[in-house]
């Protein structure tokens, strides 16, 4: 069988371009010019690799690209955004939501092959190995954080009892302390690396996050939210010239079965168990 490559572009001449070169890479393509096609043709085509252009006439690329990452059926589906649209804010959006690669238009078809050679790997790689034991992974930009903890999140699809809300609450949990430790242990320095393991077990996720800052006393952070006080601490903020904010805790406690730091303050441990089967 061929493998498949779902198109989604409602730019015509795009679409036909872009068939045309999978067809050469003898790949078949299935064409769409609209976002809301895209779940149902998934169902009943189940694609090898979709390549979904941005800014399509009903529902955006982002919003589609979202739908089928937070689904544990097409999760390990790749998907490759297709798109005008070429700042850094833009490309980041894409990877928050799950993207696999970001091409940009104009695109040679060299670059086309790469994207989805890259794409094709990536799905085999998340298929072939097993996740049990330990896995870690060091991070130093926003993007490549974003794409790691995404790559986490595919991992627990395919190897965990997680329902989608559990893993969903999961990954809100690493932006939120994995993002604090970027802010505040990091200094927001580039250069330095944080590290994220997470381990799977017969009867539980584990995510560990360590930053290379100095730590602090989680006792002591007047300008975080807290059970007592949840918006106390915007005065503080206010009169620091900080950002609003603050929850990433008490948001993170309320999702895992089990939060804890380390004595220095750099590094937490997360838990979250699986429901004992019936």
């Amino acid at each position: 069988m061929p493998r498949t490559v779902l198109i989604v572009d409602d730019e015509r001449d795009t679409n036909d371009i872009l068939a045309s070169l999978v067809r050469a890479r003898e790949f078949e393509p299935v064409q769409l010019y609209a976002g809301a096609d895209v779940l149902p043709a998934v169902r009943d085509k189940v694609p090898d690799v979709i390549l979904l252009d941005l800014m399509l006439p009903d529902i955006d690329g982002f919003a589609v690209c979202d739908q089928l990452k937070r689904s544990r059926a097409t999760n390990l589906i790749p998907v490759i955004m297709v798109t005008a649209l070429q700042d850094a804010g833009h490309r980041a959006a894409g990877v928050r939501v799950g993207a696999n690669g970001y091409l940009s238009k104009p695109f040679t078809p060299a670059q086309l092959y790469a994207a989805i050679d890259a794409a094709l790997a990536w799905h085999k790689e998340h298929e072939q190995r097993g996740t049990e034991g330990e896995i870690n992974f060091d991070v130093r930009s926003e993007l490549t954080y974003l794409q790691q903890a995404n790559d986490m999140l595919s991992d627990l699809f395919l190897r965990t009892p997680l329902t989608e809300r559990q893993i969903k609450d999961l990954k809100q949990v690493i932006m939120e302390m994995g993002g604090n430790a970027i802010e505040w242990g990091h200094g927001k320095n580039a250069e330095l690396v944080l590290r994220i393991t997470y381990r799977i077990d017969p009867t539980a996720v584990t995510l560990v996050i360590k930053d290379q800052g100095p730590g602090f006393d989680p006792g002591k952070i007047p300008h975080a939210a807290s059970d007592e006080d949840p918006i106390g601490h915007l005065d503080i903020r206010n009169e620091l010239g900080l950002r609003e904010g603050g929850f990433g805790i008490m948001l993170a406690k309320g999702l895992v079965d089990d939060f804890r730091y380390n004595e220095k303050g750099n590094e937490v441990t997360l838990v979250k168990r699986f429901e004992a089967k019936k």
